[in-house]
């Protein structure tokens, strides 16, 4: 989750410069062409310099805009509006809260006009290693915004170690929603899987129970069986 295009972002904003706009369309280009060669011929044959050609610029344009081919793929806008958005949540909300509303809000985003690019990303996320590893790379920057964004909602101090715990724990929650629902071939409804994730971090092991397709039936460790509530 680290900018292209602001999902969220007020439509009545001041319209960007030509030179932003030239480069929001150079991005956007190398993006829609990357991904047109990953649905043909897979993550692994596509280059570079095959993406560039498609998008016709040079490789090295490519690389000024996206560092790495993994970036092409987990590059998005998503971190800047999840903070404004959350930021704008009322004073008085709880936190839990505020975040489950700016979460709902960005997946409806990807669940929308992006499910099938939402789809290709997560399965890429889940089957190819050095995208997965990028992900990891990039967490700590989107861990970062969210720490400070938690860190206005609740007086913290944005590099104190709760604040950089529950951002961080935060984002490896979302990147394992990710991968979990590509491995089940996004049967599940992602709203109601980041729900559950949000439950298992705000409420803690004690309150897990498991989940439609995981723990039913299997034969249990020593100690009494639970009581039906």
């Amino acid at each position: 989750m680290t900018g292209v295009r602001s999902p969220l972002s007020p439509t009545g904003g001041p319209r960007p410069g030509l030179r932003e706009r030239k480069k929001a369309k150079t991005r956007e280009a190398i993006r829609a062409a990357a991904y047109g060669l990953i649905r043909q011929q897979g993550y692994e044959a596509t280059t570079v310099e095959q993406i560039a050609g498609r998008a016709e610029v040079s490789p090295s344009t490519v690389l000024r805009y996206f560092p790495t081919k993994e970036d092409i793929v987990l590059t998005d806008a998503y971190d800047p509006v999840m903070a404004a958005e959350l930021a704008a949540r009322p004073a008085g909300e709880p936190w839990p809260e505020s975040l489950r509303h700016v979460l709902r809000a960005v997946l409806g985003v990807g669940a929308g006009e992006e499910a099938e690019l939402t789809r290709l990303r997560t399965r890429l996320l889940a089957e190819v290693p050095a995208v997965r590893s990028r992900m990891l790379e990039n967490m700590s920057a989107t861990g970062r915004v969210l720490a400070r964004a938690i860190a206005d909602r609740t007086g913290l101090a944005p590099d104190s170690l709760e604040a950089r715990t529950v951002s961080m724990s935060l984002v490896g929650g979302l990147m394992e929603v990710s991968r979990y629902w590509a491995e089940h071939d996004h049967e599940e409804s992602l709203t109601e899987l980041v729900d559950r994730a949000l439950d298992a971090l705000e409420n803690g092991l004690p309150a897990l129970r498991p989940g439609p397709r995981e723990g039913r039936g299997k034969a249990r460790g020593p100690g009494p069986a639970p009581v039906a509530s």
